[in-house]
């Protein structure tokens, strides 16, 4: 069998590490423990397989915190070792996009596919989501890597985003379309231990 030439990756219309960013805002230890829509410890080990296969394709990552300087707690530890090399972007506002070096970080990437993690998904993945898509952006929020303070609460940010023309991807279909064939071979053995990290909890 013969795979067909690979697309060109800057203009391909599926996600790929030459087209696409990973935002990935507020996992934090409080935001964490109030998450109340999934198994946290499930949603944590999701969202770093996610950071973990944006470092192997060398997809660009913008990582945000709130509140960490006026003494709230930074970026999980799981997390933040996989991202250890990603400046934090600490704000106060709750909405990402309302603070201007999260949303020239963004920018300077170059990217208009916005691949997103946020807590909760009610407010922090909603809200900045609702003002990228309005100037333009591809959103793909990650539904099972994001978590809400409710089930009703994560259902209706993601029913809300998804209204105004989100795409929702999952952990597992994110890496096999940043993957794409097994005969890139530079990545797929370390994609097939992230991707069968994943399936095997």
């Amino acid at each position: 069998m013969t795979s067909e030439p690979i697309r060109d990756p800057a203009a391909d219309h599926l996600i790929t590490p030459a087209n696409a960013v990973l935002l990935v805002i507020d996992y934090q230890p409080v935001q964490v423990q109030s998450v109340a829509s999934m198994e946290r410890r499930a949603m944590v080990e999701n969202v770093t397989a996610v950071a973990k296969a944006a470092k192997l394709f060398g997809m660009p990552v913008v990582l945000s915190t709130v509140n960490v300087k006026d003494g709230g707690d930074p970026t999980i530890p799981l997390l933040r070792t996989a991202l250890a090399d990603v400046e934090e972007c600490d704000r106060t506002t709750i909405n990402a996009w309302e603070d201007v070096e999260f949303v020239r970080a963004v920018k300077a990437t170059g990217r208009k596919k916005l691949v997103m993690a946020a807590l909760w998904t009610e407010a922090c993945l909603t809200f900045p989501s609702l003002d990228a898509l309005r100037e333009g952006f591809e959103v793909y929020p990650i539904v099972d890597a994001v978590g809400g303070t409710s089930p009703e609460a994560h259902r209706a940010g993601l029913e809300r985003i998804v209204q105004a023309g989100a795409q929702p991807t999952s952990v597992i279909q994110l890496l096999c379309e940043l993957q794409r064939d097994w005969s890139r071979t530079a990545t797929a053995d370390k994609f097939a231990e992230i991707a069968f990290g994943v399936l095997g909890r």
